[in-house]
């Protein structure tokens, strides 16, 4: 059973029972062609049998609920890890990754997908449920990767205040690091970023909705789109590296239009990196532990 702590939002979690899913997909490479040509990056290698960079099995593995059962957000109104929240707010904390072997472009790819921990708290801005989703991963059966991502929701429920954050004053130094790697992010950008993950949240593309009903200064660069940019610094830098471990937390959010870089430098046997708007404190914090490296 979930751990909830005492509140109104646990009050809603209490009973809450998720299942347990498995999705099973093939690795097409054009998904990782399609990544590449997003962010202006050479492509691995795309023969069948060639690894998939980490993380980029985000473009496999994707759901595709019917337009009918798509909420006001653009997110499924109900799903198996969505929890019983009234009025939800979501937003993408974070997460880790512990790669055992690999994905290769035309494995079949299979998810074993559970909640493992479903907390709530209060801040600043109220309560907030957290809901950890553990995907164990395999590759045509041998043990490729455990991956959990970090969610938070809120609830808004209609008739509540709405919640408003301002866009950074701006004025920021850039993170430093000796890797580095920008990204110009607008419109066009985050909306295909959108279609390629079949993410329908309306906070990336859909500029009334993101200010007019969730209180952001602009769209919103997508989470996941920041995470995939840290780990380009080591795929780029350190391409005789393997990553073993990937930690990342999302702080706060950035906004579009906007210049993000990536920055890190090795130390060890990985590297600390953050990835930030120009001008904005690090919107994404993260460290990789990297097998085979040679600094």
């Amino acid at each position: 059973m979930p751990d909830t702590t005492t509140g109104a939002l646990a009050d809603h979690l209490a009973h809450w029972s998720p299942p347990v899913v498995e999705t099973a997909r093939r690795v097409d490479p054009w998904s990782s062609a399609a990544f590449a040509a997003l962010i202006d990056a050479a492509p691995p290698a795309l023969d069948e049998g060639t690894p998939l960079p980490p993380m980029w099995h985000w473009f496999t593995l994707l759901d595709h609920p019917a337009t009918a059962e798509i909420g006001e957000d653009g997110h499924p109104a109900h799903g198996p890890f969505l929890p019983p929240v009234p009025g939800r707010r979501r937003m993408f904390a974070g997460g880790r990754l512990h790669l055992a072997g690999e994905i290769a472009h035309g494995s079949v790819l299979h998810a074993r997908s559970s909640v493992t921990a479903v907390t709530t708290k209060t801040g600043r801005t109220g309560e907030m449920a957290f809901v950890t989703v553990r995907h164990e991963l395999s590759a045509d059966g041998a043990p490729a990767a455990v991956e959990e991502q970090d969610v938070v929701y809120r609830s808004e429920p209609d008739g509540a205040p709405r919640r408003t954050t301002p866009r950074p004053a701006g004025g920021e130094p850039e993170p430093a690091g000796d890797w580095r790697r920008t990204l110009p992010t607008g419109p066009v950008l985050l909306s295909r970023f959108s279609a390629l993950t079949y993410n329908g949240h309306r906070i990336h593309y859909d500029t009334p909705y993101a200010t007019g009903v969730e209180g952001y200064p602009d769209l919103v660069i997508h989470g996941p789109l920041l995470a995939l940019l840290a780990l380009e610094l080591p795929r780029v830098h350190s391409p005789g590296s393997r990553v073993a471990e990937f930690s990342y937390r999302l702080v706060r959010p950035a906004f579009s239009p906007a210049t993000v870089v990536a920055a890190g430098s090795p130390a060890g046997d990985g590297a600390e990196i953050a990835v930030a708007a120009q001008g904005a404190a690090p919107s994404l914090t993260a460290t990789v532990r990297l097998e085979g490296t040679r600094w």
